[in-house]
């Protein structure tokens, strides 16, 4: 961390001190919600969860060689310098945003239903070709976890690419009030977090809240063929890059070759250049990622070769269409999330393979009223995409079961299982050599148990 001590978080959060006043000219070196990683020197945050309170452990982080804590409990003086304050969640987005206020950088902010984790890949692929770059790691995209990406921030680091993810109206307000971002990217609005989002207007409004503390001199970068990202027109004076196949684009892709898991080539045409690129992951939608750090890279005047070797240098992420080749079969790692897009997408880079095709799908969550009606969709795409073996599990994925059956002439086996742990002791009769399995659910059918015993 750059230039911080005790004494400015406690500035920071506005919080009571209590230890030696010499101490707060003790460095902090990291912040830490995770007891287990505290190193000398870190400040740890304990967040009190529905089933803990890490408060317990602040014994123990002292022990490790943390500097301070946070606490919103009075302490025992043996565990001095601390930090009392209101709330510990909130003290950290406060210092957090005081920290990111003091950096000289600039923020990527990346956004949207579908695809913001590879899409922040490829605009950091990109960006390093020409800057020294920090991006967001994991799933840290929401208030907790970019708030201590945002700690993570060095000061050699030139550009900051952040992932920003909600699920309800309000929290990409607070987002981008703490990450200020520069340039904010949106790749596409589609049906997800439904339950509290409602429809794409309730998505679109949600997502575009990535505005509201956005740099004055800032840019927007807009998939333009998403029919409710084009209706943005202009934000505080601030007119939209867009992207997409359609020509009316400024940032346009064409001659789009699919070399099915061996990625897609395309050309790339913006301003008076034209790039061939030739994107190492497979399925089509990548290409609309590259368009969009294309888009980034021409906002910070990178020149069109460090652009090209961005894209193809970008690598798949775990758990996001992912290839996997074991000594038998090939494995599309998609299991991270799932929603109706990212699931028509990956069902059709599983249909451009020339192998037996199988698809283990699982419960899409948070999509509301219509959620069965999208399930049975799905398992009608898997058959009419002619997925050789489809597997359906999970209470939701009755419906892709009941989907797929009713379209399927006879050219698919069809199979539905209650639970993961009714299908793992199934997998090895049913999977053959040289097959290609899709997995894909959302994360929290735990389907990363199915990918480990594939793998084995």
């Amino acid at each position: 961390m750059k230039n911080v001590t005790i004494e400015t978080v406690l500035e920071a959060t506005g919080g009571i001190y209590f230890g030696e006043k010499d101490k707060e000219d003790l460095s902090i070196t990291s912040v830490e919600i995770d007891s287990r990683k505290i190193k000398p020197g870190a400040l740890f945050v304990p967040l009190v969860g529905n089933r803990s309170d890490a408060h317990d452990f602040i014994p123990d982080v002292f022990k490790m060689g943390a500097a301070c804590t946070l606490t919103e409990k009075n302490l025992p003086e043996e565990l001095e310098p601390y930090i009392l304050v209101e709330s510990s969640k909130q003290a950290l987005f406060d210092f957090a945003k005081y920290y990111r206020e003091s950096l000289d950088i600039s923020v990527v902010g990346v956004s949207g239903s579908v695809g913001k984790t590879s899409t922040r890949e490829m605009i950091a692929s990109v960006l390093s070709e020409g800057y020294t770059v920090f991006k967001t790691t994991g799933n840290k995209n929401n208030y907790i976890g970019m708030s201590l990406m945002i700690c993570e921030i060095e000061k050699e680091h030139e550009i900051a690419v952040l992932e920003m993810g909600i699920s309800e109206f309000g929290e990409m307000h607070k987002l981008s009030e703490l990450a200020k971002p520069d340039v904010c990217v949106i790749n596409n609005i589609e049906d997800c977090h439904l339950e509290s989002l409602k429809d794409r207007d309730g998505v679109l409004k949600a997502k575009t809240e990535m505005f509201d503390f956005m740099s004055k001199d800032g840019c927007i970068i807009l998939n333009g063929d998403d029919t409710k990202l084009a209706s943005i027109t202009e934000v505080d004076g601030i007119k939209p890059i867009f992207f997409g196949l359609n020509k009316s684009n400024q940032v346009v892709a064409e001659n789009i070759v699919n070399n099915g898991l061996d990625g897609i080539e395309a050309d790339i045409s913006f301003d008076d250049s034209i790039i061939s690129v030739s994107i190492p992951s497979p399925g089509e939608h990548m290409v609309m990622n590259a368009l969009a750090a294309v888009s980034v890279g021409m906002f910070f005047e990178m020149s069109d070769r460090k652009i090209k070797r961005g894209i193809e240098n970008h690598s798949s992420v775990e758990g996001r269409l992912n290839k996997i080749v074991t000594d038998k079969i090939t494995i599309l790692d998609d299991c991270y999330n799932a929603s109706p897009a990212s699931m028509k997408a990956g069902l059709k880079v599983l249909k451009s393979v020339e192998a037996r095709r199988v698809a283990i799908l699982g419960d899409m969550l948070e999509l509301g009223s219509e959620k069965v009606q999208l399930h049975e969709e799905v398992g009608k795409l898997a058959v009419n995409n002619k997925i050789q073996l489809v597997i359906c599990v999970g209470e939701l994925g009755k419906s892709i079961y009941y989907g797929a059956i009713s379209e399927n002439d006879g050219s698919s086996e069809v199979l539905y299982f209650k639970t993961k742990e009714e299908l793992l002791p199934e997998l090895d009769k049913l999977i053959k050599d040289d097959d290609v399995v899709l997995i894909k659910a959302s994360n929290g059918m735990k389907f990363k148990e199915i990918l480990d015993q594939l793998t084995k």
